[in-house]
């Protein structure tokens, strides 16, 4: 029994509109190569290069696969399915010819894909035409479908999103759900950002078209981006503007330590927790080891107590409390940030309180005149940070009658 047109297009699913697309790509990318001044007309269609790139290995295992199952069901030559793979099995052998051929290049790729690709590396490569604007040359080196462009974009989304508005003094300008989408934004966009830089560096050696996009990324984008220039410095300025509060914001909240990049997507949600409940501790994960997380808790605790006073009930004793046991925590560290928090530490135990009683401890605005003070002893200057949070407990305590008169 014959089998419709009808049916075999249907058996093909969504891959008929797979192949489609492949023959009217290919069609125009093969115009484009055989005329005289393809050079000059595949610089302004590399959108069109990165698309046949983009979904050749799909196609490659769509036609296999359709020509297997067309052999074994016996589907009509004549029906336009089978007129559909043929044609495009054909392109496909003269675009590769074709694309050989245009390759300056002695060892051609065996695969099309990755033919294009080097014809496009070979065409960048060249450098821009003579009186090519660095406009015109970003417009080519940053195609608006490169994989990197799209993932940067993505990641910029949310960075503007969330940090365009405005934010409250002093508090967390992201929610728990916005906190998430930050902490795996982050590592997508670095990566991204960076790949597209060094795309930029690779085909201008003069660092023309480098400092050019560099002015222009410092700048508020003002409209929808559209060209793929657009895109990136719309991305680079959202990704660095992100990078930098969140580095104000934790430097703030982890003085004197300053956590590094790849902590980062660790802290932003045990910050929010700790905002619902002060006694969450820092997991400790294959970035963060027990002590470094327990030293950064040392660290929360003290820029805590550092700020100025709190709104609401404040609990004293669970404050001291908490920073005995994230010291605990954190007593094998070694190295610059534990040396910050023993001196901070330090600090506070030769102050030996003040006479009003101070809601929040370590503040160096609160750093009087140390003339006339007696130098730490022994005891203090060999304890460990549990010993020193210790001493600085003691020294905190005063008679009752003493605060009274505070």
């Amino acid at each position: 029994m014959a089998t419709s047109p009808d049916t075999l297009r249907a058996r093909l699913e969504d891959r008929a509109d797979l192949l489609e697309a492949a023959r009217l790509r290919y069609r125009a990318l093969r115009l484009m190569l055989r005329g005289f001044f393809w050079r000059d007309t595949l610089r302004s269609n590399l959108e069109l290069l990165r698309e046949v790139v983009r979904d050749q290995s799909e196609v490659d295992m769509t036609l296999a696969s359709v020509c297997r199952r067309a052999a074994a069901e016996a589907w009509p030559k004549d029906s336009a399915s089978m007129l559909l793979l043929a044609e495009v099995s054909q392109l496909h052998e003269a675009l590769a010819r074709l694309v050989a051929r245009r390759l300056r290049t002695p060892t051609k790729p065996p695969v099309l894909a990755d033919a294009l690709l080097l014809l496009e590396e070979e065409l960048l490569a060249e450098g821009p035409l003579l009186g090519r604007r660095s406009w015109a040359q970003a417009v080519e080196l940053l195609p608006r479908n490169l994989p990197e462009l799209r993932a940067a974009c993505a990641a910029a989304e949310i960075f503007e999103r969330i940090f365009k508005r405005p934010v409250i003094e002093g508090a967390l300008p992201f929610n728990a759900a916005e906190a998430d989408e930050i902490r795996r934004a982050l590592p997508l966009a670095d990566t991204a950002k960076a790949a597209l830089w060094s795309r930029v560096h690779r085909f201008d050696p003069s660092g023309r078209l480098t400092d050019f996009l560099e002015k222009r990324a410092r700048r508020v984008p003002v409209r929808t981006p559209r060209s793929g220039p657009e895109l990136f410095l719309h991305a680079v300025f959202w990704t660095d503007l992100a990078n930098s509060r969140l580095r104000t914001l934790l430097d703030a909240r982890f003085s004197p330590v300053r956590p590094l990049a790849q902590e980062w997507p660790e802290l932003l949600g045990w910050l929010v927790e700790r905002e619902v409940s002060p006694d969450v501790r820092l997991s400790a994960s294959a970035v963060l080891s027990e002590g470094r997380a327990g030293l950064l808790e040392v660290a929360a605790e003290l820029a805590s107590l550092s700020h100025s006073r709190p709104v609401g009930a404040w609990n004293e004793e669970a404050a001291w409390a908490r920073l005995e046991r994230a010291a605990r925590r954190a007593k094998g560290e070694q190295g610059p940030d534990m040396d910050c928090l023993c001196d901070a530490l330090h600090l506070f135990i030769r102050l030996r309180g003040q006479r009003e009683t101070p809601a929040r401890f370590f503040s160096m605005e609160r750093e009087r005149s140390l003339s006339g003070f007696t130098p730490p002893s022994l005891a203090e200057e060999l304890a460990d940070l549990p010993g020193l949070v210790l001493l600085a407990r003691t020294a905190a305590g005063r008679p009752a009658a003493e605060r009274r008169r505070g």
